[in-house]
């Protein structure tokens, strides 16, 4: 019994130490990192900010570009899958509607496959 409770006591030390040093003494730092890397809610705010974006701007080019850092994918799929990740989560109305209006556009602008980076 005793050795069980040696052996307890090194693992949980050793876990212990271990947490310690990856949390504490030597995080994991992110550097020059993609906004394809981020999860789908952060990609959903990144999507609606172009959105607002380019609601001010009115230049498409430079929402397309600034879309095609979320990956390879059609445009209008990015933005599309953005809008079903707002309407699931309660996004407003106005907001929706500003990345309606953006992935309309993109459509109607890339008609084929709806464009990828420019």
């Amino acid at each position: 019994m005793k050795r069980w409770f040696w052996f307890l006591l090194a693992l949980l030390a050793g876990a212990s130490a271990g947490l310690f040093y990856g949390w504490r003494l030597d995080p994991v730092k992110y550097v020059d990192t993609t906004p394809d890397t981020l999860r789908i809610d952060y990609q959903s705010d990144y999507v609606l900010m172009t959105a607002e974006a380019y609601q001010g701007e009115g230049d498409l080019e430079l929402a397309a570009r600034r879309l095609a850092l979320l990956g390879n994918r059609p445009l209008a799929d990015i933005v599309r899958q953005a809008i079903l990740f707002g309407e699931s989560r309660g996004y407003t109305d106005s907001d929706l509607e500003r990345m309606r209006r953006l992935e309309a556009d993109l459509q109607a602008q890339f008609p084929t496959g709806a464009g990828s980076a420019p």
